[in-house]
């Protein structure tokens, strides 16, 4: 009997929710602090706080927690375990300590706050943490259990504690014309025009026109 409640539980929680254009499965918290832009994907086990947007066709994975002042660009692709942090516990002060225990928790007001702003197109590996005052550019690569600290270079493939730059993705000229391009802009009949673009291999080439 208690297997066949837990199966039953654990379908209730996955069965998918779509609200207008985007899906939402299992259970998430604060939910209500989130703009979402349209065909996103939010998994079970995701915690939302602060002032955060979602931009079209972003897709999130399990237990991603978002908090603070942060805008993910559209899209975006988040692994699973993922904390992006704009809040942060305040280190010049008598005490890094802010919760209600501690004088009513009026020591909330001394709190870092800051923006996090990630670009279009970037992937966002597994366990990856952001924290801090950061900008990712469009379509960099967060590799696997990275802490981002610092701003991420456009078209950049990071990673380490604290990240640093692996490699870029392609050649300087390139990443001008993609950024001139801004395909994520582009409505699905002009995404048709330029298909053929998303299935050449850069690698070695020095115009996404070759």
């Amino acid at each position: 009997m208690k297997k066949i409640f837990k199966k039953l539980l654990f379908k209730i929680l996955n069965s998918p929710e779509i609200n207008g254009s985007s899906v939402f499965s299992g259970f998430s918290r604060g939910i209500k602090n989130v703009v979402f832009e349209g065909n996103n994907a939010v998994p079970h086990g995701c915690n939302f706080s602060g002032k955060v947007t979602i931009g079209f066709a972003s897709t999130l994975g399990y237990n991603n927690f978002i908090h603070g002042d942060v805008t993910i660009g559209k899209y975006c692709q988040v692994g699973v375990d993922v904390g992006i942090f704009a809040k942060n516990h305040p280190t010049n002060y008598m005490s890094t300590y802010i919760n209600k225990n501690l004088f009513n928790g009026e020591l909330k007001s001394i709190r870092q706050e800051n923006k996090i702003i990630i670009g279009n197109d970037v992937w966002i590996g597994h366990n990856v943490i952001i924290v801090g005052n950061v900008t990712v550019g469009n379509g960099a690569v967060l590799a696997a259990g990275s802490v981002i600290t610092k701003d991420v270079l456009p078209y950049s493939i990071v990673g380490g504690v604290p990240a640093k730059i692996i490699k870029k993705r392609f050649t300087d000229s390139i990443i001008q014309e993609i950024e001139e391009l801004q395909w994520w802009n582009y409505s699905e009949s002009e995404l048709e025009k330029i298909k053929p673009l998303f299935f050449k291999d850069f690698e070695n080439k020095i115009s996404i026109y070759e």
